[in-house]
């Protein structure tokens, strides 16, 4: 009876030493995919007072304010297209902005620009800069 115990407990740890193992092993993998992920999909960013006509060349400059702050001001070719709108995203494929099209974003301040921004990655568009400082920060520099 004490051998067919001590077999059983033996054979119980070799269970959970061959699946639990690689299981932990495979999480840890899957951690490190994770991390590599976030880090390869953050936003880029510049200050709003650098951005130049070269800049906008070949881009599209997004206003993520409300269209009550763009009519107080903006730059001239922006597009507003208004963060707190529900079908956000789909606005861009309305206004056939390609995917792999440089886009500027902005806002009064800088945070609704930022979530944006990051929203507009994780969303397969692949080279959106925030412009930091928002449009706040343009009008004090001039």
């Amino acid at each position: 009876m004490l051998v067919e115990s001590k077999n059983k407990l033996i054979l119980m740890k070799l269970l959970i030493l061959s699946v639990i193992r690689p299981i932990m092993k495979n999480i840890g993998y899957l951690i490190l995919l994770l991390f590599i992920q976030i880090s390869c999909t953050q936003s880029k960013s510049m200050s709003i007072t650098e951005l130049t006509p070269q800049d906008l060349e070949n881009a599209v400059l997004i206003d993520v304010r409300t269209p009550e702050e763009y009519v107080e001001g903006h730059f001239d070719d922006a597009v507003n297209i208004n963060w707190y709108d529900e079908d956000f995203i789909k606005q861009f494929e309305k206004e056939k902005i390609e995917k792999d099209k440089t886009i500027y974003v902005y806002c009064k301040k800088g945070g609704r620009s930022a979530s944006a921004a990051e929203l507009l990655t994780s969303s397969g568009y692949k080279n959106v800069i925030d412009l930091l400082g928002g449009y706040d920060a343009l009008e004090e520099k001039n």
